[in-house]
């Protein structure tokens, strides 16, 4: 992790409990996996398992960047900073997208 001297605004509850929730799910299709694995299932279900922890991530990496733009890039757009933040989220993204 890498050390920012942006201000967080802190998430509400409603925000916390619903990305939690998302992770706590993906955490146990994981375990899923792992036991697939370890029964020998068919290799096309433990693929389509897959495609579905990948897409819920993704799920938590669109709300978590929605959140980021409205509150943090959105602040240093009016603080007179915006092209780093917009640089900072850019450059997210792309490894976000590898």
């Amino acid at each position: 992790m890498s050390e920012h001297k942006h201000i967080a605004v802190p998430r509400n509850d409603e925000e916390k409990d619903k990305l939690i929730k998302r992770l706590k799910r993906v955490e146990g299709q994981v375990r899923g996996i792992q036991k697939m694995i370890e029964e020998d299932r068919y290799c096309v279900d433990i693929l389509v398992q897959m495609s579905a922890i990948e897409s819920a991530m993704k799920q938590v990496g669109y709300a978590v960047t929605e959140r980021h733009m409205k509150h943090c890039v959105s602040d240093a757009i009016k603080d007179g900073n915006g092209d780093a933040s917009i640089d900072e989220l850019m450059k997210v993204l792309k490894q976000f997208n590898k």
